[in-house]
Formats: structure tokens, C-alpha cells, sequence
């Protein structure tokens, strides 16, 4: 059932032929600036600039309360502690500030709290051992923001609190002596998307009075690695920064970013941002996942290549568990749907297990975001207490979700498309059964992919791959542009490497182009040749043997012809009938189905000796558009609730097919007569 809404970006021509001479740039570049929004001279002038305008950190609350408690700190010798997080955000906030403070002379320690034993942020049992090795002052960094009852522990023992952190501020602050986050409703910084490492860098650069670019000179990568890791939009300030780190990965002048690079069989190519968040960001957070996140903290602050490049190799065994965990527990999760196909209507999947590891379930939660294109949580039991980590879609803000049945919970915070939190375990089923209320408040969006315009096969060349990457680098608010290949023909599919990928051949007009679609596996591949179908996909550079060609990678598919807002509001209609939720008679009247509709799905799928596939390539094998997709899936559910068909790892499998029924036994097909009356 899972299809994405294909959008393409509506992009005024005349005003990219006016920004292309104004700028002086290619026209196909201006077409992909005015698709991401940006269409006066001025904007684009900016985007191309290598010299940024910074905003002065001070204009940030409570910054100059900061700068000068730390000051102090540093004049009277007293022992700082920069106190971070483990994910690869919180890790290069944390190396960030304990380097600038150990170049200007401060006694300075750093505390990452662990993941398992501990849990996210500030927590008291730290502040108190902090406290016992003689910290006077506790400086956060990509936390602190929720920290209430830590703070006045905190100052309980004598110690004093800077906070700083990028998360969504609570209607009441910690009592601290500052509190630098952009996002207090008092701040009027003019940028406020900065990750908690770019954060860590506005206070440094208050530090040394306002001195961006020098400041970037030094710590640019480990800027840059946290900025991509946390996804924040990559305009403005951020461009700027990871623009300029990736020039400084690229060089290799921070030896433990270096040897990640080495351990992930990157150090031989010139990476992206792309590149870094693939292969050094999952490393550094993998280690936080899987053990303690020192080990990180300690490889990016390393000075010395063979003590590096011994803790790289760690983190990569700790990347590979990461990996194993992750399988596992998808595995365990998937049963569940198999053991309780009814959860799959609902709005927001909720999975649960006990003693699944920590450290990952909010990576599956993305993993089943991706499958089944709708908000997920994975919660994680032990014994009487349990937490949990979601992912949500473009839309729909799972920080209010959650904030919404906070009452059952012991602590959350997050973002509108990544939260956390903790709970009692006897409280899972009521916390499952209020999210989905809550999610039947809203509009529930329809996940997208955004095409930048739709682009003539015989326009392909290597002369597009500079004005691409021009645009760099890509990422959140600058994504990497998407192209839309529509009508297609299918001429070939060949498998790759174990029929684990595929390679298509495809024409259209007398163009034939190849283009690969990875993680796809040959045998279960739904489209055939000869399917007309339309393409999401990326151009991207290959080099070999001293020549440069296009690759073409397909992101998305689907039939041509597909009408997507139809399939998608009918596929909705089946999952509300399937909930057994109020619909209005006219509306189940378009989920009604007789003998002879059920007859032709049964026919269909007989003839084909099953299916594999959504269910947008099933109706279109019917010859419908999409807009009989309730019908086509009730038939489907009628057929396996009488025993004829059954639905196995995706797919559906004849199932009983010389057993005779008579329809007229199905119970849902009795609901359906019943609720369109």
C-alpha cells in the first residue's frame, strides 16, 4: 500500500531566464534555483557567496551572561565540564568546546552521559560525580533545555549551569546562570536552524569576539559533521559552514575524521556532504548507540594516528553491531504485524519489545517510516520501565503527538520529526491507543517526493553533472535535486550483484537510457518489460578510466498513468473502513464490492500465479487508475478471509484455489453491505 505523492516543483520560466542573465549563470541551473525557491539576483548571490555574513553571537539571549561566566571560570582556574551528548551531534559539540577551551588555557573535562545507563541529557547521578571531582561549572552542549529539576540539583552542590542547545524550548526555563538556545521565544537572533554544534560554535566564536571565519578555519570539519548528522536545514550560516568543512574532510587535517574515513573505504574518493553523512555520521553515532560515546569524543580530539586509528576500528566493529541489532529487532518487529495484521491501519504503528537494544530502535522506527510511509515508534521494555523513539513524516509533528499523552510519560522532548521519551511498560497499550486518538485530530499528510522538473531523457549528458554540483552541498532545505523521467518504456531488467539491485534499460522518443535501482531485489522487481512507468531519479558523476559519465539512480517508481491523489485518498478510504471507523454511506459505497468485481481480482491473480507489488501496480494490471484501490484491496481481504489467497512477506499466494466458497460468508463483505446503506 505504500506510494509516495509525486510533486513536481512548479517553476516560473520566465523568471529563470531572468535570474540566468541577471547572475550571468547557466539556464539549467537557474531552472533548479527558482525550483527550491530562490528567484531574485540577490538570493542567488548569496547562495553562490563564499563569504557568508555571519550573525553576531551575541545578538543570541543570554549569550554575553555565558561568555562571561565562562571567562571567569577560565581567570580564576576553575574546573569546567563540558557536559554532551552521544549522538554524532552532541560528540562534535563536545570535542568542539573542550578543544577551544583547552587552547585558552581552561582546566576542562568533558562528561557524555551513556545511553543505556543513563539515558538522554542532563541527570543527577552525573551532576553529583562532577560535583565530587571539583567542577565548578557545568557547560551543555546539544542538551539542557528540559533540565529543571537537574539544574536545581545542580546548584544545590555548589555548581553553576550554562546551557546550550538547539531543542524546542518548554514553557519554563532551568535556573541557570544562561540559557543560549534560539529557539526561546525572547531570542530575535536572525538565524535560528543551527544544530546543537552550531550552537556550541556561536558560543566559541563569542568567546573570541565574534571571529566566524577564523574560527571555521580551525573547526570547520567537526562543525560540518554534526551540522549534516542533525539534518538541519542547509541554508544560510549552515551552507556556509558545511560547505567549508567538507573542503576541510576532503584535506584530511582532523586525523580522526581521517581514519573513519580510512575504516569505511572512503578515504580514497573526494566525499559530499552526502558522502560524509553515509560514512563518517553513522560511525560516530554507532559508537554512542552500541557503547560509550567517549571512544568518539576521544578519536576527534585525538592528536596522534595510531591511537586514531585504533579507536576507528572499534567504532566500526560497533557500526557493524549496530547493523546486527538493527536486523534483529526489524525482524521481531515485522512478526508482530504478522501476528496482528489489524495494526497496520493504524495512523501511528507503535512496536514494542523486551529488551530490544536501546541504542537502535530509533533507526528501525526510520526504517518502517520508509516502508510504510507513516509516523512510527519503537519502544523498548525492561521490566517495569520502557522507552521509546519515533520518526514521523514531513507534516506531522510527532513532538506534539507525544506531547499530547505526556501524562503517561516520565520525560520526552524531540522534534516535529524525531522524538524520545520514557514510560512505564504497563502504560504501552494506552499510550499505543491515545497517539492513534490524537492522530485522528489532524490531517494526516501524504508522504512526497519532490521533484525539482521533469527532464527529457535526451537531454542527459555529463555537461549537467558541474551545474548539479554547483548547487552544492546538499542536504535538509537544499536537498539534491530530483528529476522526473516520465513515460518511459521498460526495454530490459537485468540483475546485479546476487539480484540484489537491478539495472533497467529504458526509451522513450529514440533515447534509451540505463539506469540502476539499488536494494531491490530482481525476483520480486513488479514492473515487467514493455510497463510504461515514470522515474524519480539523481544524475550523479562516475569516473572511470579518465572519462566522466552520467549514472542514472532511480529513487522512485511508478506506472504511468498513476493518478496518485486518487489511489492515495481511496487507499485512506480502506484503511478507515478497516479501523471500523464512521464513514459516510456515500464513502462506503466506494468500497462496495459485488461477486463479479471480487471474481476479476481472483481471476487476475490466478492467471499471474500471485502478485508481488503495492497495490497502485495491482490496479493498474486491472486497468484502473487508482481510484478503485479500496475496492481492489477489500477484494484481496474478502479472498484471504475465505482461505483462497494469503498475504506472506509482501506478497499474496494463492492459497486453497479448487476450494469452493460462497462470498456471501465473508463477514467483512457483510460490513461493507452493512455501513453502505
Amino acid at each position: 500500500m505504500a506510494r509516495r505523492k509525486w510533486c513536481v516543483s512548479r517553476i516560473d520560466k520566465k523568471k529563470a531566464s531572468e535570474l540566468s542573465a541577471a547572475c550571468g549563470i547557466d539556464p539549467f541551473a537557474s531552472l533548479l534555483l527558482v525550483s527550491r525557491g530562490i528567484t531574485e539576483k540577490e538570493q542567488a548571490e548569496e547562495f553562490f557567496s563564499e563569504n557568508v555574513s555571519f550573525c553576531d553571537p551575541f545578538s543570541i539571549k543570554d549569550m554575553d551572561k555565558a561568555v562571561e561566566r565562562i571567562n571567569l571560570a577560565i581567570e580564576k582556574n576553575e574546573k569546567i565540564a563540558v557536559y554532551g551528548d552521544y549522538d554524532a551531534d552532541g560528540v562534535t559539540a563536545s570535542s568542539l568546546l573542550y578543544l577551544f577551551l583547552e587552547m585558552l588555557g581552561a582546566d576542562v573535562v568533558c562528561y557524555i552521559p551513556d545511553r543505556e545507563s543513563e539515558g538522554y541529557g542532563l541527570n543527577v547521578k552525573a551532576a553529583e560525580t562532577l560535583a565530587a571531582d571539583g567542577v565548578k561549572l557545568i557547560v551543555t552542549v546539544d542538551n539542557g533545555i528540559s533540565a529543571i529539576k537537574e539544574a536545581k540539583r545542580i546548584k544545590e552542590l555548589g555548581m553553576e549551569l550554562v546551557i546550550t542547545d538547539h531543542h524546542k524550548v518548554g514553557s519554563v526555563l532551568p535556573e541557570t546562570v544562561a540559557v543560549v538556545d534560539p529557539h526561546r521565544e525572547d531570542d530575535e537572533c536572525e538565524f535560528e536552524d543551527w544544530a546543537g554544534v552550531g550552537v556550541a560554535f556561536k558560543l566559541i566564536c563569542a568567546l573570541s569576539d565574534g571571529e566566524s571565519e577564523e574560527i571555521l578555519e580551525n573547526f570547520a570539519d567537526l562543525i560540518a559533521v554534526g551540522t549534516i548528522a542533525d539534518i538541519v536545514p542547509l541554508t544560510g550560516e549552515n551552507r556556509a559552514i558545511v560547505k567549508k568543512g567538507v573542503q576541510k574532510i576532503n584535506a584530511g587535517e582532523n586525523i580522526g575524521i581521517k581514519a573513519l574515513r580510512q575504516v569505511s573505504g572512503s578515504a580514497d574518493r573526494v566525499l559530499s556532504a552526502n558522502g560524509v553523512a553515509f560514512s563518517v555520521v553513522p560511525r560516530i553515532n554507532a559508537i554512542g548507540r552500541i557503547e560509550r560515546a567517549d571512544k568518539a569524543f576521544e578519536l576527534l580530539i585525538s592528536q596522534n594516528e595510531e591511537r586514531a586509528n585504533e579507536i576507528a576500528h572499534e567504532v566500526d566493529l560497533a557500526n557493524a553491531k549496530r547493523q546486527e541489532l538493527e536486523q534483529q529487532i526489524t525482524l521481531e518487529a515485522q512478526k508482530q504485524l504478522e501476528e496482528n495484521p489489524q495494526m497496520i491501519f493504524d495512523r501511528v504503528l507503535v512496536f514494542d519489545g523486551e529488551g530490544w537494544h536501546g541504542g537502535v530502535i530509533g533507526i528501525v522506527a526510520a526504517r518502517f517510516v520508509d516502508k510504510f510511509l507513516k509516523p512510527c515508534i519503537v519502544i523498548t521494555g525492561d521490566g517495569e520501565n520502557a522507552k521509546g523513539s519515533g520518526r514521523s513524516i514531513e507534516g506531522f509533528s510527532l513532538y506534539d503527538a507525544i506531547n499530547s499523552v505526556n501524562d503517561l510519560l516520565t520525560h520526552f522532548g524531540g522534534h516535529p520529526l524525531a522524538a524520545g521519551f520514557g514510560i512505564a511498560s504497563k502504560d504501552i497499550p494506552q499510550f499505543r491507543k491515545r497517539i492513534n486518538e490524537y492522530a485522528k485530530t489532524v490531517q494526516m499528510p501524504f508522504a512526497t517526493v519532490q521533484l525539482d522538473c521533469r527532464l527529457k531523457p535526451q537531454f542527459i549528458s555529463a555537461e549537467l553533472l558541474p551545474l548539479i554540483e554547483s548547487l552544492e552541498p546538499f542536504g535538509a532545505g537544499n536537498p539534491q535535486p530530483l528529476f522526473g523521467l516520465f513515460d518511459m518504456t521498460i526495454t530490459s531488467v537485468q540483475p546485479l550483484k546476487g539480484g540484489k539491485h537491478i539495472r533497467l534499460n529504458l526509451t522513450k522518443e529514440n533515447a534509451n537510457i540505463t539506469a540502476l535501482k539499488f536494494s531491490t531485489p530482481f525476483d520480486s522487481f513488479p514492473y515487467h518489460r514493455g510497463d510504461r512507468v515514470d522515474l524519480a531519479v539523481r544524475l550523479e558523476k562516475n569516473e572511470y578510466m579518465g572519462q566522466t559519465k552520467v549514472s542514472i539512480y532511480i529513487k522512485d517508481i511508478r506506472m504511468s498513468g498513476t493518478d496518485d491523489e486518487k489511489y492515495l485518498r481511496s487507499v485512506r478510504l480502506y484503511e478507515k473502513i478497516r479501523r471500523k471507523e464512521t464513514v459516510r454511506p456515500e464513502h462506503a459505497a466506494l468500497a462496495k464490492v459485488d461477486r463479479a468485481f471480487v471474481a476479476s481480482v481472483y481471476r487476475f491473480l490466478k492467471n499471474e500465479g500471485g502478485f508481488c507489488g503495492d497495490s497502485d501496480i495491482l490496479c493498474y494490471r486491472l486497468g484502473d487508475d487508482g481510484s478503485s484501490a479500496c475496492k481492489v484491496l477489500m477484494s484481496i481481504d474478502i479472498l484471504c478471509e475465505l482461505g483462497i489467497l494469503k498475504k506472506e512477506d509482501g506478497k499474496i499466494l494463492l492459497f486453497n484455489t479448487d476450494k469452493k466458497v460462497n462470498l456471501q460468508d465473508s463477514r467483512l463483505m457483510a460490513y461493507l453491505e452493512e455501513i453502505s446503506r
